[in-house]
């Protein structure tokens, strides 16, 4: 019987984790398995996705979802719970459970660069990405400010990022999709004259490859890294919850 897999969102022409799965399907001679594209245009059209096709038995969700999925779940991992985000569902004999794979693929990705300079960091964007990077900052003990649009309770607006402040803290994470593919002239407004080869960024997209964001960075001289290592992550940890 086909088991069918998928990713749920809005838009997903950016998205590589069908060609992902489709490539690890045929390498590892996974028969009966396929994963498709789900765009949803609005939340509540997942009711009827899973009514017309009774054979998924998961999904990955992007951006939007990753908080508004909640409500349709019948239960959540004790990390998901934590976290307040949800990034792989798994449906068992049409139970849906709610599980945070981007955890596991974020903090492999980060640690391969990290030094022990980068001990603060600013995390652009509130969102539920963001919420899996606040989870694995505070288990490596970094401190961290987030960075939103507009100022409320403990998050700081982007013109209130000085040069000062981004001296301060080395380590500067997006995670927005400004800069993906196809918007590739748009990048977070911070002061990037005051980056130094101390500063290390990391960019949850991954498509395209080097987002304007990474290239100013690199012009500076810092370290950068894309989100490719921490999507590979996050699917190989969604084969394995979908699969135990």
């Amino acid at each position: 019987m086909l088991k069918k897999y998928g990713l749920i969102g809005y838009p997903l022409s950016h998205s590589f984790s069908k060609g992902y799965f489709t490539e690890k399907f045929k390498k590892e001679g996974i028969k009966n398995a396929a994963y498709e594209t789900y765009p949803l245009e609005k939340i509540s059209d997942f009711t009827t996705l899973l009514q017309n096709n009774p054979e998924l038995v998961g999904l990955n969700v992007t951006i939007p979802y990753k908080e508004a999925i909640i409500p349709y779940l019948d239960e959540l991992s004790e990390e998901a719970k934590k976290i307040g985000a949800v990034n792989t569902i798994k449906i068992i004999n049409g139970k849906k459970i709610g599980y945070n794979s981007d955890v596991v693929g974020f903090e492999k990705s980060l640690i391969q660069h990290l030094k022990p300079t980068h001990n603060k960091a600013l995390v652009l964007g509130t969102g539920g990405a963001a919420k899996a990077v606040w989870f694995v900052l505070k288990k490596l003990n970094i401190p961290y400010l987030k960075v939103s649009r507009t100022a409320s309770e403990n998050i700081i607006a982007y013109d209130t990022i000085s040069i000062d402040l981004v001296k301060e803290y080395p380590l500067i994470i997006n995670t927005t999709p400004l800069g993906m593919s196809p918007k590739l002239e748009s990048k977070p407004d911070i002061p990037y004259q005051a980056l130094t080869k101390n500063h290390f960024l990391y960019d949850l997209v991954y498509n395209p490859q080097t987002t304007l964001f990474l290239e100013m960075g690199q012009k500076m001289g810092a370290t950068i890294q894309n989100g490719l290592p921490m999507l590979h992550g996050q699917a190989e940890r969604s084969w394995e919850l979908w699969n135990t």
